[in-house]
């Protein structure tokens, strides 16, 4: 507890310390709200930039320069007040003078969110206003087929495997990695040559009514509802909320040419007439033939009357049966040959962090560090339960931004962690691992449980503590906002 205490002390009076002030605005997109919570929920600042680093934007370096600033002002006035009281000149300037230079971390911290607000008020939302009406007016003199891909989950996998299987025989551009936001929307449109056949946009989904700003700025001809698991609710507060702004693309695309992931049970809720369905069994009347999965991939036949298309892809799971048989019939609708199709597929990678499979020290690492939701958690699991291995291992600190369902739904991470029934299971301490092991206990768990408090060094460490023939399924980081 003391060298808790100590560590905590000496943070806040480093001189890092406005870089990482600094550091935690940017981070929560300069939203003074999920800032000062973050701030009081820190207990050691030298802690905070652990996984990333200030980018040093113009607006970054502003709010670090008046941070060293105010804080020198407020040191020297508090030492100029200390001085003048051993002179008499200010009586009782001692005590003000020692309360400036002991409370200006806290001081500066909050201070700074005054500017902050006003720049937001000022510039950053008029610009935002600005980037959205030149995204818009670029999307609808384009003349290529536009496609939104939205949901809870799985929204770049889905992009990824929609450009790479239609490039086989289309001119298409997609928004690059995750990037799904106003601003790279924006920076993409710019991009645009305007011959593209086909444009792929992912929609972010931060708070409420984001999707229908996005589908208002695109106008998409198609769109693909990957799933709704609970997201976001911090700001989102209930999922039916996250699934009606989701779903908001219903009065902007006709709903023939919506595609809804059918084994989210969430999305199902929400499906609306003529809306089209798919899931590991197949997608617009092809099915889902002689299924096999291996560490290596899957592979499978995909049938309609008596035509048939031979797919083989490495990528995990039997979750990413539906989302290949949807991509595989939307191409063959689109005019790409079996040839094209089948090339596309077995071209078609794992993104970076979604279950991604790599050899380490002999064994195998799943890195689906990117998942950040309780649908992702099951296929991970279901996943890890069904390959063969000498020793298997889950790896997961749990979910962010569950709002007030964050209890239950840690807990029944807790339980689908039980049914595949790993030989050992390692969590990150914070503050849900309690509901996870209340959760895996509940479901009879009992194999070992590791926990680990420090992340890094966990992951450093891995290769010595696997061996050859083991699996290690590791799902979801913690960004340095949650703890």
């Amino acid at each position: 507890m003391i060298k808790k205490i100590l560590n905590s002390t000496k943070s806040i009076y480093s001189p890092e310390f406005p870089r990482t002030i600094t550091y935690m605005l940017q981070t929560t997109e300069y939203r003074v709200g999920p800032y000062l919570k973050w701030f009081w929920k820190t207990q050691d600042f030298s802690k905070v930039r652990n996984r990333q680093e200030l980018e040093r934007t113009t607006v970054a370096k502003l709010i670090l320069n008046t941070l060293k600033i105010g804080i020198a002002i407020e040191i020297l006035g508090g030492l100029v007040l200390m001085f003048l009281t051993i002179g008499n000149i200010v009586p009782g300037g001692w005590g003000f003078g020692l309360a400036a230079i002991i409370a200006f971390p806290v001081i500066w911290s909050h201070i700074i969110c005054f500017p902050v607000s006003l720049a937001r008020l000022v510039i950053i939302d008029p610009k935002e206003r600005q980037s959205i009406k030149k995204t818009k007016q670029i999307f609808n003199n384009h003349q290529g087929t536009k496609i939104a891909v939205a949901g809870s989950y799985g929204k770049t996998s889905m992009k990824e495997l929609l450009k790479t299987v239609l490039s086989q025989g289309k001119n298409v551009a997609a928004t690059p990695a995750n990037k799904n936001v106003a601003a790279s929307h924006l920076k993409f449109a710019e991009s645009l040559s305007g011959n593209e056949d086909i444009l792929i946009v992912e929609f972010g989904e931060g708070g409420p009514g984001d999707v229908a700003r996005f589908s208002d700025t695109l106008n998409p001809d198609m769109a693909v509802i990957t799933g709704i698991s609970p997201a976001h609710l911090d700001r989102y507060k209930t999922i039916e909320n996250a699934a009606s702004d989701i779903f908001s693309l219903s009065n902007y695309v006709e709903h023939s040419k919506i595609f809804v992931n059918k084994e989210s049970i969430e999305a199902v809720k929400y499906i609306k007439k003529n809306m089209k369905l798919y899931d590991r069994h197949g997608a617009l009347g092809w099915q889902v033939n002689d299924l096999k999965i291996s560490i290596s991939g899957l592979k499978f036949k995909l049938t309609k009357g008596n035509k048939t298309i031979n797919l083989s892809s490495s990528l995990l799971g039997r979750h990413q049966v539906g989302p290949l048989a949807l991509v595989a019939a939307l191409a063959q609708e689109m005019g790409l040959s079996d040839q094209q199709i089948e090339n596309g597929i077995k071209e078609a990678k794992a993104y970076e962090h979604r279950m991604q499979p790599y050899i380490l020290s002999d064994a195998w690492i799943i890195d689906d560090t990117y998942n950040g939701n309780l649908e992702g958690i099951k296929a991970g699991t279901s996943l890890l339960k069904e390959l063969e291995a000498k020793h298997k291992i889950y790896v997961t600190p749990g979910l962010v931004d569950q709002g007030r369902e964050t209890n239950k739904i840690h807990e029944q991470v807790g339980k689908y962690i039980a049914d595949a029934n790993p030989d050992k299971v390692v969590l990150m301490k914070n503050s849900v691992t309690d509901y996870i092991v209340k959760g895996l206990k509940s479901a009879g768990y009992k194999g070992e449980i590791d926990i680990e408090t420090d992340p890094l060094l966990y992951y450093n460490n891995l290769p010595s503590m696997i061996a050859s023939g083991d699996i290690v399924m590791m799902q979801n980081d913690w960004t340095d906002n949650y703890i």
